[in-house]
Formats: structure tokens, C-alpha cells, sequence
């Protein structure tokens, strides 16, 4: 008996993971488990990630904590979250290369978002539209009556797309003094949940990802979130053969780049999300990573 299966903080192996929802799914003769089990989320499944999303002010600090605390319950599994305009785009991914969610994780995870955003506001939450990187299977009578939609399947990611006005609809059981100890605890369990597979250049990628779009992200703050000094930052990044300037710029690169080919996005949104605070530095730095300009490397892509 593998020794994991002994430890309750133990991490299931992946393949395991997929393994269990295809014989969830085979058991139960319901090719469509996912969905329907999302369908059946009640408080309190997620643990402390949970409580930390239902006691949030408005939808978006629930988006931002779920983005933030997932590493608590799965450490390749990420949320990124991207406002376009008149909509935000909740992309679903794994942070391996190679790995990606099987389709009943994928639909589970997504149709998850739309039910417990729902019981949180306290009305109905339909999606603008759903895309699954998987290819269809079965009836679309399900997943319109989960999501509102029907998703379009095969894309280059697994994403959820909803109104910005839902942003800002307060949740209900909003308690800001349980909110805090519940957020407080959170990140005293992020602080010693390292993923095995994580370096601390990997650490501080991480970091650099989920918070750019929030603001200007400074070493300090990375190290806060690390719980290091700035000094102990930086010595362990020049260990690794990097600093954090060199981070800051690979990660923006690499965001620039995927932000770059959805063209919901306009070039100043993309500065935005990579915390510039105007267009015209995003661009020069866009020069020296390319060669080019952001509108020629999207025109390219026509």
C-alpha cells in the first residue's frame, strides 16, 4: 500500500487522480461525472479554500483567492484570471509541461466555479461562454444547463468567461473579521506548501504571475509572500543562477506573448495585466524581447 494513502495531507500522484475519475465515472455509468458532481458542490469541499472564497467581499476578491490559495489543494492545477473589457476570463491549467486535465477535472472544475459563484451571490451565475480543451462528448443539454452555454471544445485551454458587472455582487455570507483568520490561516499553509516539483525560481515565477495584474510587484512583496527577506530572496535567487529583475522580464515576456494571441484583449489591457503603467514601456520592452512590435506579432498571427 503506497504510503501516501496513510497521510491525509498526503498529495494524490496524478495519474492516480485521473485514474479515480474514470472509475468514478465507469461506476456510476454517468459519462458526464464531472459535471453532474460539480453540480452537487456544497460548502465546506474544498476546505480552508472554501470558506477563504465564501467569506470574500464581491465575486472579484473570491476570484482573487481562489487564484491565490488552489496551490492548497492541488499543486499543479492554476487559475489565471484575466479581465478583457466587459469580461473576465478564468483560464484553467496545469503548471507542467506536457499536463493538462483530464475532461471530467476539467469539467468539474469549471462547471465548480459557476455553482459556487452562484450560491455565493445568491442568484443564478451564467457564463458569457465556456471553452474546454478537450474534444466534445455527449448530449449539450448538460453543460447549457450548468453554464447558461454551450462550450466550444478543443481550444488551446480550458476557460471560463463571465461578466465584469459580477464582479462587485457581494457575497452574502461575507464576514470581514472571519474572513481575515480564515485568510491568515491560508497563508500560513501556503507558506509551508511547497509543490515538490517547485525550485525557488519557480516560486518566485509563480508569485510574479498571479500578482502582476494586481499592481506594481516589488521584491519585497515577493519575499513577504515567500516569508524571506529580501536579502535571503536574492541570495537564494543568485544560488540559483538568476535575480529577480530577470524573472520579472522572462514572466512578462511569456504572459506578453499569450495575451498577445487573444485578441479580446487590446494592447493596452495586455500593458495593463503585465503591471505597466502605461502603454509605451510595455511596448519598448515588448522591442527588446522580439524585435518587433506587439501589433505586428498580432497581425502576424492572421
Amino acid at each position: 500500500m503506497p504510503d501516501w494513502l496513510n497521510d491525509p495531507e498526503a498529495r494524490i500522484p496524478l495519474a492516480v487522480e485521473e485514474r479515480l475519475w474514470e472509475r468514478a465515472s465507469e461506476l456510476t455509468g454517468d459519462p458526464l461525472f464531472g459535471l453532474h458532481a460539480a453540480a452537487a458542490v456544497r460548502p465546506g469541499a474544498f476546505d480552508v479554500l472554501d470558506y477563504a472564497v465564501r467569506t470574500a467581499p464581491d465575486l472579484r476578491t473570491a476570484l482573487q483567492r481562489l487564484s491565490r490559495y488552489n496551490r492548497l489543494v492541488h499543486d499543479l492545477a492554476s487559475f489565471e484570471v484575466v479581465p478583457a473589457g466587459e469580461a473576465v476570463h478564468i483560464r484553467h491549467r496545469f503548471d507542467a509541461a506536457g499536463s493538462r486535465p483530464c475532461r471530467q477535472a476539467a469539467e468539474f472544475t469549471l462547471g465548480s466555479l459557476v455553482v459556487v459563484a452562484s450560491q455565493i451571490g445568491d442568484q443564478a451565475v451564467r457564463a458569457l461562454a465556456v471553452e474546454f480543451a478537450h474534444s466534445a462528448f455527449g448530449d449539450g443539454d448538460a453543460y447549457r444547463a450548468l453554464f447558461g452555454v454551450m462550450p466550444r471544445f478543443d481550444a488551446p485551454v480550458s476557460c471560463l468567461v463571465l461578466s465584469s458587472d459580477l464582479l462587485d455582487r457581494p457575497v452574502s455570507a461575507a464576514d470581514p473579521a472571519l474572513s481575515r483568520i480564515i485568510t491568515a490561516h491560508a497563508e500560513q499553509l501556503l507558506a509551508v506548501h511547497v509543490p515538490a516539483h517547485e525550485n525557488i525560481s519557480a516560486q518566485v515565477r509563480r508569485q510574479l504571475a498571479d500578482g502582476m495584474a494586481n499592481g506594481p510587484i516589488t521584491l519585497k512583496s515577493v519575499a513577504q509572500r515567500l516569508h524571506l527577506s529580501e536579502r535571503s530572496l536574492q541570495r537564494r535567487l543568485d544560488a540559483a543562477g538568476t535575480c529577480f529583475a530577470k524573472l520579472v522580464d522572462e514572466v512578462r515576456h511569456e504572459l506578453a506573448m499569450r495575451y498577445i494571441a487573444d485578441e479580446r484583449l487590446t494592447l493596452g489591457e495586455v500593458a495593463y495585466l503585465l503591471g505597466f503603467a502605461e502603454p509605451s514601456p510595455f511596448h519598448r520592452a515588448f522591442k527588446c524581447w522580439t524585435g518587433t512590435t506587439p501589433a505586428a506579432v498580432r497581425r502576424a498571427r492572421h
